[in-house]
């Protein structure tokens, strides 16, 4: 007796990922160097001034890392409640953080205790930043208010009292020090002059706004909020550009790279997803263990620091030119024949070699084919995960149904779900090039069987309905191809140069030559 053959399941060309220069720049980052923080890493920002040294801002603490260092080569602990938004200045020389208990301090990088302590809040500071003469600090806090201080005198200069809910981002202009804009939760952007009194510009996000960024040429204001990453015109008047959706999640980080050219968003769903600013497409993400809190890029892109809510501090380091030659021929070397062959008896040629038989192991459906029970065999392709993720199973139970000339009766004789099943299936790869052969022949036979049952049943006639109009725009797309077709044929054909084919000199029996007409001819006399 023969044995049963397994259904053949056709392997159809898979498009692998592309490869662009963004993907190749993106993922020449060594395995991430991981550090374990005392709580949630709310801020990270990186010294102007080489080396280029790091603040992560995590619970009552500041640590300070080296570009390399898997340890703190500076902490900062006098701070009394959860520490927010420690900022380096444009010298490096000095760090500003705010603090939960309302208090702003200004340190000295070399030094431990606090150079100056700016009370004036009511509520907990969560942005802090200078000014880019270096003689001011902008604060927001949670009881609405942004405030300017004076740092050689420790004195207040202005308090704006605009935003009608938490200030949670700020950012200052490095071009002109009295221009500054704040980030609320009541959904707006204020852009404030301190030559006044009041904000000179607002800007309504639609969500609570987590962060700004603003451009080096500072034309342009990025925000992240909720789920939306968007885009502002300053120079327009704050005329919002783009609005950017590729988050599941609240975007909580901005952050932009050494060239200005790519834009970086993180986010809550543990992505980061790279945007190209000149038409503002995602060109790469890359996934992490938690969600992320806080994201900044080193001078030149040489490193990635991520700080998440698990308390984890994630560091990618770039390769160097020659440890990315290293990798890619790592890549391409194959195990030698004796790793193949390590622990094996391996026969010799005189060897006789008992073979023994392999047990075949069998599909579900393939165990119902062997059966003849092709409804079932037919049921068990059909089934969720199969006709989701692989419908190239589904379409080769279907193809050998229709070889076995068993198609028709394993169609037949379904109730409701049974069909409607059937149908959501024509309905999503009926017009796929790949099985659109094996599923026409199908739907043909599932409308010849059950043309009498329509009407009686809402669901299936909403189902043939969609199929219908599913084929029409089909039927639609294919006559305009045709037609496009006919124009490039016609156009290639004209633009082809023409060759004149010369004339053979032949006699003919008449005695005129080939391609010649006489001229003479008669003439009529009149009579």
């Amino acid at each position: 007796m023969a044995s049963f053959k397994p259904t053949k399941i056709q392997v159809y060309p898979k498009l692998g990922e592309k490869v662009t220069q963004d993907t190749l720049y993106w993922k020449n980052y060594k395995a991430p160097v991981q550090i374990k923080e005392f709580g949630a890493i709310t801020n990270i920002d990186f010294s102007p001034v080489a080396p280029h040294n790091f603040a992560v801002t995590s619970f009552t603490r500041i640590h300070i890392y080296g570009p390399f260092s898997q340890e703190p080569v500076k902490s900062f602990t006098r701070f009394k409640d959860t520490a927010y938004c420690g900022r380096f200045r444009s010298d490096g020389q000095l760090l500003v953080a705010g603090c939960e208990d309302s208090v702003v301090r200004l340190f000295d990088v070399s030094g431990k205790v606090a150079l100056r302590m700016f009370k004036g809040h009511t509520k907990a500071v969560h942005v802090t930043d200078f000014t880019s003469d270096r003689y001011q600090i902008l604060t927001g806090s949670d009881d609405y208010t942004c405030r300017l201080w004076d740092i050689p005198n420790s004195t207040e200069l202005n308090t704006y009292q605009e935003h009608t809910d938490y200030i949670r981002c700020g950012v200052t202009s490095k071009l002109n020090r009295d221009l500054f804009i704040t980030g609320s939760y009541d959904h707006t952007l204020k852009l404030f002059d301190a030559r006044v009194d009041k904000s000179v510009m607002t800007m309504d996000h639609g969500q609570p706004v987590e962060s700004l960024l603003l451009y080096p040429s500072e034309g342009l204001l990025v925000s992240a909020g909720g789920r939306y990453v968007k885009v502002w015109d300053l120079l327009k008047g704050g005329q919002p550009l783009v609005s950017l959706r590729n988050h599941h999640k609240t975007v909580t980080c901005l952050c932009l790279s050494s060239n200005g050219q790519r834009l970086l968003s993180a986010s809550l769903d543990r992505h980061v997803k790279v945007y190209n600013t000149t038409n503002y497409k995602a060109v790469h993400n890359f996934d992490y263990a938690a969600s992320i809190l806080s994201l900044a890029l080193a001078p030149d892109d040489e490193s990635i620091v991520v700080g998440m809510t698990n308390s984890i501090l994630s560091i990618k380091h770039r390769k160097s030119p020659e440890e990315s030659k290293d990798s890619s021929s790592q890549q391409r070397r194959r195990p030698s024949y004796r790793v193949f062959v390590k622990g094996k008896n391996v026969p010799k040629q005189d060897d006789y070699l008992v073979s023994k038989p392999v047990k075949q192991h069998l599909a579900k459906y393939d165990k119902q084919l062997k059966k003849f029970n092709v409804s079932m065999a037919l049921d068990t392709a059909l089934e969720t995960w199969t006709r989701h993720r692989k419908p190239e199973i589904t379409v080769a139970v279907i193809k050998e149904l229709d070889r076995r000339g068993t198609l028709k009766n394993a169609l037949a004789g379904r109730d409701e779900k049974g069909l409607s099943h059937l149908l959501n299936f024509l309905i999503g790869n009926l017009v796929d090039p790949r099985f659109a052969p094996v599923l026409t022949t199908a739907t043909e036979m599932i409308l010849d069987i059950y043309q009498s049952i329509i009407g009686q049943s809402p669901v299936v006639d909403r189902q043939l309905l969609r199929l219908q109009e599913l084929l029409e725009k089909e039927i639609d797309y294919q006559q305009d191809l045709l037609e496009v077709l006919g124009m490039l044929d016609t156009m290639f054909a004209s633009s082809l140069p023409r060759k004149e084919v010369p004339c053979c000199s032949i006699s003919r029996p008449n005695g005129q030559v080939e391609g010649v007409a006489s001229t003479s001819r008669p003439q009529l006399q009149a009579s």
